[in-house]
């Protein structure tokens, strides 16, 4: 038997007649033998490991990602890396580099740089996906984005409807391009509701971030609340509450993401809902194409969808 055809089963290549790779694999179970990842990537060319940049690994959200990311890369023999920057980007881009010397491909979750540092760093990183975000038209890279600027507007049409007429955006981290284009859609659906006012704060994107700025949120006459995020709604129903204020019946609160335990928030919070698992795996399948050298063509980006439950109402 050939150290060629011992290669080929061990590697799991369908190219061996079937009872001989059954000899070579009762037999490798016999000598208790493991083959080396590190001879197997000498061999390849490769590491068979991606490597994953996200900004806040204690956001369910990105835990999301990189779950939908992480079980659709395994079956293909793809180890991650995960690298949690902390939203400074200067600590993104220098990791971004070590990572991918060290990585066949990379994934960027809601990078924090400015199109002009992704213009010069990305070409360097390929092959990469961003995912999160939709780069400049003068990067030419793979990404998967989402239309966060359609989704404040869905919420504003939601409040509006409800006959909100003085809304409060609690805004996420100022380097986020998705915070930013929040705002580009509150402010088009400003200019479609004529005199709504959406006036807006500063927040964050954490439990804690919400709860703090409850006191502020409590003391103003408006009667709805749209937060950057879930984490911050959660915070900010916390907080309403410690302030004696009800939801929905004082002040409405939407969230943004949708994330597991949006539908047990004390009320049931409504929110805009994003498929991260299915976007973690779709972005393996665009790095997957561009490992292999296949087209894999760009998508439009992907629409929130409004989930209303308990945490908005009727103005009153």
């Amino acid at each position: 038997m050939s150290r060629a055809t011992v290669s080929r089963v061990m590697n799991g290549r369908d190219s061996v007649d079937a009872d001989l790779a059954e000899r070579v694999k009762a037999a490798a179970q016999e000598l208790d033998y493991r083959p080396s990842s590190v001879a197997r990537s000498l061999s390849l060319g490769r590491t068979q490991t991606v490597a994953v940049m996200i900004p806040e690994l204690d956001n369910p959200m990105f835990q999301r990602v990189l779950q939908g990311f992480t079980d659709a890369c395994a079956p293909k023999g793809y180890r991650v890396l995960v690298a949690n920057t902390g939203d400074d980007p200067e600590v993104e881009v220098a990791t971004a580099v070590e990572a991918r010397n060290r990585c066949d491909a990379l994934l960027m979750v809601a990078p924090r740089a400015s199109d002009e540092v992704l213009q010069e760093l990305l070409p360097q990183l390929q092959p990469a996906v961003v995912l999160g975000r939709q780069p400049s038209s003068r990067i030419d890279v793979s990404s998967l984005a989402i239309d966060y600027a359609a989704g404040a507007e869905a919420a504003v049409d939601h409040l509006v409807e409800l006959g909100h007429r003085e809304l409060i955006y609690v805004a996420g981290p100022e380097l986020s391009s998705s915070n930013r284009e929040r705002i580009v859609g509150l402010e088009r659906a400003r200019q479609r509701h004529r005199g709504i006012t959406v006036t807006q704060i500063a927040g964050g994107a954490h439990l804690d971030d919400g709860r703090r700025v409850a006191a502020e949120v409590a003391a103003s006459s408006a009667s709805a609340v749209f937060a950057y995020n879930d984490l911050m709604a959660f915070g900010l129903l916390a907080g309403l509450a410690e302030h004696g204020v009800r939801v929905p019946e004082d002040k409405s609160v939407v969230g943004f993401d949708d994330i597991d335990l949006a539908g047990y928030a004390n009320p049931p919070l409504t929110t805009l809902a994003v498929p991260h698992t299915a976007l973690g795996a779709r972005a393996w399948e665009r790095l997957d194409a561009l490992l292999a050298k296949r087209e894999d063509p760009q998508t439009e980006p992907y629409q929130p969808e409004l989930v209303i439950r308990a945490s908005s109402g009727p103005a009153h």
